[in-house]
């Protein structure tokens, strides 16, 4: 969340898609994914919907994202038009159905620890067909320690990859690919971000 309850992506809206410089590892995790022909996806965090929906919509997947931020919402209607976004907390997704495959990316950081193990276990109950998972999350070792991102204060959580692995694997996933990426987040900032493949065992 940001200032006063905000939440953080309310006040950072457009600036984010302006200020996020490398992409490419997201985007190439969105081709994999294409390549597996999921016909439904669930965007935990969707935000802008820049690039993963976009990409995914493109590809004639059925996307629906969820995003706490209505702003982020707008933005993505706007730019990856054709899914169904819902202004929600990323928690609240027990409603929305089945789906072949969920995309993560840096959205559960924006999680405290605990609550997300049960938002994965409740995850692996509406995955069908190949299952898939694919998380992104910032390296670390810290639960809700604060930050200023592109200067607004909110809170982060973050696992060492052995840790993440173990996590996926205590709410029934097996992790078939996990790899770190040096990628400049911010504007002169470059921080290491872990990507994740699972499966639902």
């Amino acid at each position: 969340m940001g200032s006063e309850g905000t939440p953080a992506f309310d006040l950072i809206g457009r600036r984010y898609d302006d200020s996020f410089l490398e992409r490419d590892a997201q985007i190439a995790e969105g081709a994999w994914l294409i390549e597996r022909k999921p016909r439904r996806v669930l965007d935990l965090g969707c935000g802008s919907g820049v690039p993963t929906a976009k990409q995914l919509l493109a590809a004639g997947i059925d996307v629906v994202g969820v995003d706490e931020s209505s702003v982020m919402l707008d933005l993505a209607e706007e730019q990856a038009p054709g899914g169904r976004y819902l202004h929600r907390d990323l928690r609240r997704i027990d409603d929305l159905g089945e789906f072949d495959a969920a995309v993560a990316f840096f959205s559960l950081l924006m999680l405290p620890r605990a609550d997300i193990p049960p938002l994965l276990r409740a995850l692996h109950t509406q995955l069908r067909g190949p299952r898939l998972l694919l998380v992104s999350m910032v390296l670390g070792d810290f639960d809700e320690f604060p930050i200023s991102f592109l200067g607004v204060p909110t809170k982060v959580c973050a696992y060492p990859p052995e840790e993440l692995r173990r996590v996926l694997a205590d709410t029934g996933f097996e992790t078939t690919e996990l790899r770190e990426v040096a990628a400049e987040a911010e504007p002169n900032r470059i921080e290491v971000q872990i990507y994740l493949r699972a499966r639902a065992s």
